[in-house]
């Protein structure tokens, strides 16, 4: 974590945080399906960015993990952000949680938790697991997207579940260096969709950063590499297999993230406890469902071009199918809560 990285407190966010005002992201929001309503195709342009691939070869998510080389795009529109919070809100697995409270609760000499928030995005995450968590909360939103990070702070929970104060700071900057001394003071690392999208190499220095604070690390979501439909059709296993091949590209590591990251934390001594969190996607979630299959098909075919014309017409039929609320998607993603052993003796 570099000492440069700026750091907001939220109620000081200039009103401009980005490269378009807070008036201009509400109208934006406010229809966050438009992109959803373009053609079938599996062109950019019908997909709001993070729902599909890079819109540039090489091109990496909002969350940059190096500083080296040179400064990227912003991947995540908070249209798909904001489309798919009740989805992911709803997956997350709550049965993870009663391991983590009885670690946080039997933190020594704590007044309160402090969690960091890596990739925050909106800050779904916090709104999420702040209001499950008993106690004062001190949460540390960490993106590049300075954007995203003023949605996260405006938006974030302020209440825990007993009724606790929750205050919140941003930081924006590079989180892939994390050291133990950076996450000095933590009691808790989250992150949300965040595992797929990193290579073995920036998992292991995440995983040594967690273990070295003796910090726990709850992340969520994390692709499983498998997709249920209702209809099945033909096609739905050579679009998959294109899609995971898609999410391996440049060395990340898509489906096989949630593998390396139970490696790298148990190698370190810590318990690691996973648990499925699949989005259910049916008619109520007709406008999620045809934005996610348009990334998932528009990945499938920049993989492999050849797919396209065949692809066309599987996505034709399934927009369709999802249109006239005939289509059910599970999407298999998979939580994983790391226990590290604490650095000072606690339970």
């Amino acid at each position: 974590m570099r000492k440069t990285a700026t750091t907001q407190r939220a109620g000081m966010i200039p009103a401009q945080a980005g490269p378009r005002d807070v008036a201009g992201v509400e109208s934006e929001m406010g229809n966050p399906t438009s992109s959803a309503s373009a053609g079938p195709g599996t062109d950019a342009e019908s997909v709001i960015p993070g729902a599909g691939p890079a819109a540039r070869p090489g091109e990496r998510p909002t969350v940059r993990l190096r500083e080296d080389g040179p400064e990227e795009q912003p991947r995540y529109a908070p249209e798909w952000l904001e489309l798919r919070e009740p989805a992911d809100a709803g997956a997350r697995s709550i049965d993870l949680l009663d391991p983590l409270r009885i670690r946080l609760a039997n933190l020594p000499g704590k007044a309160g938790v402090t969690v960091h928030d890596l990739g925050c995005g909106t800050g779904s995450m916090g709104r999420w697991l702040a209001p499950r968590l008993d106690g004062p909360q001190h949460w540390v939103l960490h993106d590049r997207d300075p954007y995203l990070l003023h949605f996260a702070a405006v938006a974030s929970a302020r209440v825990a579940a007993d009724g606790s104060r929750v205050t919140v700071e941003t930081r924006r900057g590079d989180v892939g260096r994390l050291t133990p001394d950076a996450l000095a003071g933590a009691s808790l690392v989250t992150a949300s969709a965040l595992l797929d999208v990193l290579t073995r190499e920036e998992i292991e220095t995440l995983a040594a950063a967690c273990t070295g604070a003796g910090c726990p690390a709850l992340l969520t979501l994390s692709v499983a590499g498998r997709v249920d439909f209702s209809p099945s059709d033909p096609m739905d296993t050579e679009i998959a297999e294109a899609f995971n091949a898609h999410q391996r590209r440049s060395g990340l590591l898509g489906p096989d993230a949630v593998t390396v990251a139970c490696e790298a934390f148990s190698e370190l001594g810590a318990t690691v406890r996973l648990n499925p969190s699949p989005w259910r996607l049916g008619p109520a979630e007709s406008a999620l469902t045809a934005q996610w299959l348009r990334g998932w098909v528009g990945a499938a075919v920049e993989q492999r071009p050849e797919l396209r014309e065949r692809a066309d017409r599987y996505l034709r039929a399934r927009l369709e199918a999802c249109e006239a609320g005939e289509l059910s998607v599970v999407v298999h993603h998979t939580d994983l809560l790391a226990l590290s052993r604490p650095t000072d003796g606690a339970a």
